[in-house]
């Protein structure tokens, strides 16, 4: 199935042709330059680059694929969660591409996507993955999954304040890095040449009843800390370095909780933030300790793409998924929304 994906849910303007899994263009045009000024993405500024950058972006998505338009079977776009504004540019331009095509529309769930995301170019189908755990840590989301259906996961744990990427652009922030401060961080911890000394809290939620996350006690930590720091650059290098690791620990922890609880022997991880080399590799060391198949995405579909976007639609609809232009923005999200029932139809 030819499938092009449109994903506009923060600040990327992402669109893609996808072929059975397999990518032929995943194109990108990304706004984060408008919003580095002010630390975070302003809703209005992305809302605006969508706008004026979709129709270019979809032209050269569709040209880099080597297909024409009427060679396009189905088109999928992030519902949400997301910026609302963001959302309904992508959908609205989604929905005028199926109508003007006369070809299915399907609705993907953007946290969803990043745990389809590990398999696109691999040819690897989904039956033979489940049951698995998943994990997302990007800059609005860090959730655990436990998936026996990947039409239906299982949230197990999550954020109870801060996602991850956001603890990571705040605590940027607090140092004056920069914006987004995900890379900015990783860049100055490679640089720091001491030894660990775990200055910052980590919280792990022992008695928390789910697999929960919280960021925001070592955001405060290290505003605090670097109030009363010297402010030097050797004094950023050595907070970034122990700011990682201190996220790392905890996100580490978590996981091998996540596979004590459930016992699946696959994980499936997903996000913009496991770009980050420290968790990528910690990840696999530990997956590889203990005999348990990693899925993780090439570091191109980390962040958010139109090419998971695509390619977890193709599943849905061979899935059985239907659904037409009545389809709207849900900034929410849609995994757990109930009336996905609805929409499961024999084929």
């Amino acid at each position: 199935m030819l499938t092009i994906g449109f994903e506009t849910s923060c600040d990327e303007t992402s669109v893609s042709v996808v072929e059975n899994g397999m990518v032929l263009s995943n194109e990108v045009s990304s706004s984060v330059h408008l919003h580095s000024e002010y630390g975070g993405v302003v809703p209005e500024i992305a809302s605006r680059h969508h706008v004026e950058y979709i129709v270019s972006v979809f032209e050269k998505a569709l040209s880099d694929s080597g297909k024409r338009k009427e060679d396009l079977e189905l088109v999928a776009v992030t519902q949400g969660p997301g910026l609302p504004g963001s959302l309904l540019v992508g959908i609205t331009f989604a929905k005028a591409v199926s109508y003007a095509l006369d070809i299915p529309i399907i609705g993907v769930d953007h946290v969803q996507a990043h745990l389809y995301s590990p398999l696109l170019n691999t040819g690897a189908e989904m039956k033979n993955i489940l049951p698995f755990t998943g994990l997302v840590l990007s800059g609005g989301h860090t959730s655990v999954f436990e998936c026996h259906d990947m039409l239906r996961p299982e949230c197990i744990g999550r954020t109870l304040d801060d996602a991850v990427g956001e603890a990571f652009d705040k605590a940027a922030k607090i140092m004056d890095l920069g914006y987004p401060g995900g890379p900015l961080i990783e860049k100055m911890a490679r640089s720091y040449s001491g030894k660990k000394m775990s200055i910052f809290p980590k919280a792990y939620l022992k008695d928390s009843p789910g697999i929960d996350f919280s960021f925001s006690g070592i955001k405060t930590a290290v505003l605090y800390y670097f109030r009363a720091s010297d402010k030097s650059d050797n004094e950023k290098i050595r907070i970034s370095f122990e700011f990682q690791e201190a996220v790392a620990d905890v996100v580490m922890s978590k996981i091998k909780d996540a596979v004590e609880r459930t016992g699946h022997k696959r994980i499936i991880v997903g996000g913009g933030v496991i770009n980050n080399e420290r968790l990528r590799q910690a990840i696999k060391e530990f997956s590889e300790k203990a005999r348990i198949r990693l899925y993780i995405p090439e570091k191109q579909y980390c962040s958010d793409n139109a090419a998971m976007v695509a390619g977890l639609g193709e599943l849905l609809y061979a899935s059985g998924i239907r659904m037409d232009l009545g389809i709207n923005a849900e900034p929410n999200g849609t995994m757990d929304n109930k009336k996905l029932e609805k929409k499961i139809k024999k084929r």
